[in-house]
């Protein structure tokens, strides 16, 4: 049979991760789309590929056939999807950058600018992803480098460089009882419903809720979002509050929306992300250096970027 390249992905995640859970949340995709996907795989084969359980799926004997031969096809499908799209980028003269809403906010022009200056005839196009890819489309092959929001899930797997960080506001309807406030202590929103991402971007969401922040206490959420203008419309409308970084004032301001000092909470880190596989792309590294310099450039006393996370 012909298999869709997605179904060696989601039997790899589910095979690695040893629950559906943990794979899903991995995946950036809903539990029951996973398990709808395995069986898809599963009857195309003819063979069953988990035993499923209470604590868990284990391989079977199939399985483990399987999961021996899945890495290096997934590999080489990526190397050629890569070596591909990156052909006919090169022949256009493009370079994709990943971001989410709120990334690198008034960062990114210069960088952009900068890049243009030292490739001349060469442009860094911006790709916007949702909220449910923290990875701005890296985890999809569908950019080169990606202008991030830290942590994010799996970071681990890619090269990062962290640019510079920045507090954490919170984001209030501009009726909302505390906007009267200058400052708000993180506490005193704890029982405040949250406008949240998606379920699925697991880590990623907690962080934008603080949620290891709240010492035991709950999450209220009110509303879910994918989308910026959702997220701002949610907040107008009075469904929850959000943390948002310290930019975000400046660079989605609405007239029915404030945003505030919050005290109490920590900041938040932006990194240019890369793939291991283009450490000696010359591209990539100039865009990499473009971001290190310009940031460090418009920062007091020309501040130093951070050492990689490899």
């Amino acid at each position: 049979m012909d298999v869709d390249i997605r179904l060696l992905r989601y039997f790899q995640a589910v095979a690695e991760e040893g629950t559906l859970t943990r794979a899903a949340g991995r995946l950036y995709v809903s539990q029951p789309a996973l398990t709808k996907q395995v069986r898809r795989l599963e009857n195309g084969l003819g063979v069953r590929l988990f035993t499923r359980s209470r604590t868990g799926m284990a391989l079977t004997e199939a399985g483990r056939a399987l999961a021996a031969h899945v890495p290096d096809v997934l590999e080489g499908w990526e190397r050629a999807l890569r070596d591909t799209r990156r052909a006919a980028d090169r022949a256009a003269r493009v370079l994709h950058v990943g971001f989410l809403a709120g990334s690198a906010n008034e960062a990114t022009p210069g960088i952009v600018a900068e890049f243009g200056r030292r490739q001349p005839g060469r442009r860094a196009e911006m790709r916007q992803a949702p909220w449910s890819d923290p990875t701005g489309g890296l985890a999809a092959g569908s950019v080169d480098v990606g202008l991030l929001r830290l942590p994010f899930p799996g970071q681990q797997a890619w090269r990062i460089v962290e640019l510079f960080s920045e507090p954490r506001w919170v984001a209030l309807p501009a009726n909302h009882p505390l906007a009267a406030r200058t400052t708000i202590p993180f506490r005193d929103l704890w029982d405040e419903p949250f406008v949240a991402a998606p379920a699925r971007t697991g880590a990623w969401r907690d962080y934008w809720l603080a949620a290891d922040e709240r010492e035991g206490r709950p999450v209220r959420i009110g509303a879910v979002v994918d989308q910026p203008d959702d997220w701002l419309g949610a907040i107008a409308n009075g469904y929850g509050v959000a943390l948002a970084p310290a930019s975000a004032a400046r660079f989605y301001a609405r007239p029915t929306v404030v945003y505030r000092p919050t005290e109490g909470v920590s900041p938040s880190s932006v990194g240019v992300v890369w793939a291991p596989a283009d450490d000696a792309d010359p591209v990539v590294r100039d865009f990499v250096s473009c971001c290190v310099d310009t940031v460090a450039a418009a920062s007091p006393g020309g501040g130093t970027p951070r050492k990689p996370h490899i």
